[in-house]
C-alpha cells in the first residue's frame, strides 16, 4: 500500500473514531433535548414534566419545567412542592447528576463556550474544594428566601415581608438566574429591538435620539443586573469548563445531595488502569471529580454529572458506567 493509501485509511480511522466517541453522541442528545424543551413552536406540550434542570422557567416556549423553578412558585403560593421535591430526589437516585450533562439546556451552553478557548483556566485542588461550597450557600439562601416566605404567607403575616422582598418574593433565584437571562430576558430584548429598529426609521433623527434616550433611561436596574450576571457567566464558562456547574448552580447542588447515593456509577478496572503513569482521565472531567482516589468498584460522587468524558479518554478502557 502506498503512502496516500496509508494516509487515508490514517484519516479515515481517526474520523470514525470522532464520530464514535461518547462526547458525540452526547452532543447530540443535548441538542436534541434543547429542541424538544422548546417544541411547544412545533404545536408539542407544554407536558407536566418537572425535570433538575435549569433554563425553562422563564421561557414562554418550554415543553417541561425545571424542578427549582416549580419549587420556588409553589412555596409562594404556599403549596407543599410534592412534585418538585420528588423530581429532584429520584433522578439524582436513579441517575446521580446525569441530567447536568446530558439534559440540562444550560449546560449544553457552558459546553459549547468551552471550544471558544482551547487552553483553560487550571483551577488548584485547595481552590475548587472551596469554591465548590458556594453554591450550596445559593442553595440555601433560595431555600431559606422561599420557605419563610411560605410560612409567613400560611400565618397570615406575609404581605409586609412580600413587599420588602419586592420582585425577589416570588422566585428568588429565578430573578437573577443567568440561564433564564439568556433563554428568556435576552430573546425578548432581541425581538424588541428587531421591531423597534423599523419605528425609529420612519422618525426625525431628533425624535430617534429621544426615543434612544427615553429607553435607555427606563432599562430596570434590575435588568442590567440581569445581564451583567449573564456576562460574567458566559465569560467564567469559556475559561474554566462547567464553571457554573461546579460553584454557583442551586439546583445542582440540590442534586448533590442525593446523587452520592445513586444506582448509577463508575467504575473503574484496577488491571486496566494505568494509575502510576496516567492521569488522562482527571485531566479531562469538567468537574475535577478526582477519579483515581474514589473507589474502583463503584463511585458515584456528587460533582460527577457523568458526561463520561473520563470514559472517552481512557486509552486501556479501564472506566464504564456501572447500574446499578
Amino acid at each position: 500500500m502506498g503512502e496516500k493509501g496509508k494516509t487515508d485509511v490514517g484519516t479515515a480511522s481517526r474520523v470514525k473514531k470522532l464520530i464514535l466517541r461518547i462526547e458525540t453522541l452526547r452532543k447530540i442528545t443535548q441538542l436534541g433535548f434543547f429542541v424538544l424543551f422548546n417544541a411547544v413552536v412545533f404545536g408539542l406540550g407544554p407536558w407536566p414534566i418537572l425535570l433538575p434542570i435549569i433554563g425553562l422557567l422563564g421561557t414562554p416556549s418550554n415543553t417541561v419545567g425545571d424542578a427549582l423553578g416549580a419549587l420556588q412558585l409553589m412555596l409562594f403560593e404556599v403549596t407543599f412542592p410534592w412534585l418538585a421535591l420528588a423530581s429532584i430526589f429520584v433522578a439524582a437516585i436513579f441517575l446521580g447528576r446525569a441530567l447536568c450533562g446530558w439534559v440540562c439546556p444550560f449546560g449544553f451552553a457552558q459546553d459549547l463556550l468551552t471550544y471558544v478557548k482551547k487552553r483553560h483556566t487550571e483551577v488548584t485542588p485547595r481552590t475548587h474544594k472551596d469554591l465548590v461550597k458556594v453554591k450550596y450557600i445559593v442553595l440555601a439562601i433560595v431555600l431559606f428566601v422561599s420557605g419563610t416566605m411560605a410560612i409567613s404567607l400560611a400565618t397570615g403575616a406575609g404581605e409586609s415581608y412580600k413587599g420588602a422582598l419586592g420582585v425577589f418574593a416570588q422566585a428568588p433565584f429565578n430573578t437573577v438566574s443567568p440561564a433564564d437571562t439568556l433563554f428568556a430576558v435576552t430573546p425578548r430584548i432581541a425581538l424588541e429591538i428587531r421591531y423597534g429598529i423599523p419605528q425609529l426609521l420612519e422618525i426625525s433623527a431628533d425624535e430617534a435620539y429621544g426615543s434612544i434616550g427615553n429607553a435607555i433611561s427606563s432599562l430596570q436596574p434590575l435588568l442590567l443586573v440581569r445581564l451583567v450576571i449573564m456576562g460574567f457567566i458566559i465569560g467564567l464558562a469559556v475559561y474554566v469548563p462547567r464553571g457554573w456547574c461546579r460553584y454557583l448552580c442551586p439546583q445542582g447542588a440540590f442534586s448533590a445531595l442525593f446523587s452520592r447515593f445513586s444506582f448509577l456509577g463508575l467504575r473503574r478496572d484496577p488491571v486496566r488502569c494505568t494509575k502510576a503513569g496516567c492521569r488522562d482521565c482527571v485531566q479531562v472531567c469538567p468537574t475535577l471529580v478526582p477519579i483515581l482516589d474514589l473507589p474502583w468498584e463503584k463511585f458515584a460522587h456528587p460533582e460527577c454529572i457523568y458526561c463520561l468524558k473520563c470514559v472517552d479518554a481512557c486509552s486501556t478502557k479501564a472506566i464504564k458506567p456501572k447500574f446499578p
